[in-house]
C-alpha cells in the first residue's frame, strides 16, 4: 500500500512540474509578446507621426536667405580672444572676431567694445568694424589698448550683407506684422 501511495505520489509531483513548467513557458512567451506588440506600437506611433511630419512640411518652400535673416542669432556670433590685463588695470592684445556660420558672407559687422574698470563701470566706449566675413567662417580685427580696464563687454551693433539681403541693426526695430524684418530690399 505505501509503494502505491509513493508511486501515485510520484506521478501527481512529475504532473504538476510538468504542468509548471508549461506555465513557466507559456508566461515567458505571453511576455515576449507583450514586448513585440509593444514594439509594433512605438515603430507604428513613429510612422504615423513621421507622415503627420511630411504632410506639415510639403508645399512649403522655405528660402535658404529669409531662414537665416529670421534665425540670424544661431549663425552669427561676436567673441574675444584671449586678451591680457596689466597689474594695475589696463587691456592689451584684444582681438574681437565675427563668426558666419550661415551660407552667404557678411559684408560689415559693427562691434560695440565697453571697457570696464574694476568695480564694473565703462571705462570707455569703441566701435570697430569687422570687414568680409565668410560664408561659414570668421574674420577678426585688433582692437585698441587700454590704459584702464580690467574686462570687457561686447555687443554686435549692425551686420549686413548684400547677397543674404540683411540689414540688422539694434536700433531698427521690427515692425509685429512684418515676416522679413531684416530684408534690406523686399522681397515681395
Amino acid at each position: 500500500m505505501v509503494v502505491i501511495l509513493a508511486v501515485s505520489a510520484y506521478r501527481d509531483r512529475r504532473a504538476v512540474s510538468k504542468v509548471l513548467r508549461e506555465n513557466e513557458r507559456l508566461i515567458n512567451e505571453n511576455r515576449d509578446l507583450q514586448n513585440r506588440l509593444t514594439l509594433s506600437s512605438r515603430t507604428a506611433q513613429q510612422i504615423a507621426d513621421r507622415k503627420d511630419m511630411q504632410h506639415q512640411v510639403e508645399g512649403k518652400f522655405v528660402d535658404r536667405r529669409e531662414y537665416f535673416r529670421k534665425n540670424w542669432k544661431q549663425y552669427i556670433s561676436v567673441n574675444t580672444g584671449d586678451y591680457k590685463t596689466g597689474f594695475l588695470g589696463g587691456i592689451k592684445n584684444l582681438q574681437i572676431t565675427v563668426r558666419n556660420q550661415t551660407e552667404y558672407p557678411l559684408d560689415n559687422a559693427v562691434v560695440k567694445v565697453e571697457y570696464l574698470r574694476g568695480n564694473g563701470n565703462v571705462f570707455k566706449t569703441e566701435n570697430y568694424t569687422v570687414h568680409n566675413i565668410p560664408e561659414k567662417g570668421a574674420q577678426s580685427v585688433q582692437a585698441s589698448n587700454s590704459r584702464k580696464g580690467v574686462k570687457v563687454n561686447i555687443k554686435l551693433v549692425s551686420v549686413t550683407s548684400q547677397p543674404l539681403n540683411f540689414c540688422w541693426s539694434v536700433d531698427k526695430k521690427a515692425a509685429v506684422n512684418d515676416p522679413d524684418p531684416w530684408a534690406c530690399v523686399p522681397t515681395k
